[in-house]
């Protein structure tokens, strides 16, 4: 019985930090704050492309101009 429930505890504290690692190797890389005089951040992709990530629920577009019809 004790057995039982130190095997059963072992496990999910095992879980547990299994899970804390994946979080933390999954997190985004912090940015350093740059100075006041310092070079303007690279730009993203959205800010080239001139228009926002599109919304995932929104209804497509009939035609775009990056996928070109092959006739």
């Amino acid at each position: 019985m004790l057995s039982t429930l130190l095997v059963i505890g072992g496990v999910l504290v095992g879980l547990l930090v299994l899970l804390a690692l994946i979080v933390s190797l999954s997190a985004r890389p912090q940015t350093a704050a740059r100075a006041a005089d310092g070079p303007a951040p690279a730009r993203s992709w959205v800010a080239d492309a001139g228009r926002p990530h599109p919304d995932a629920w929104s209804p497509m577009a009939t035609s775009t101009s990056e996928i070109p019809a092959v006739r």
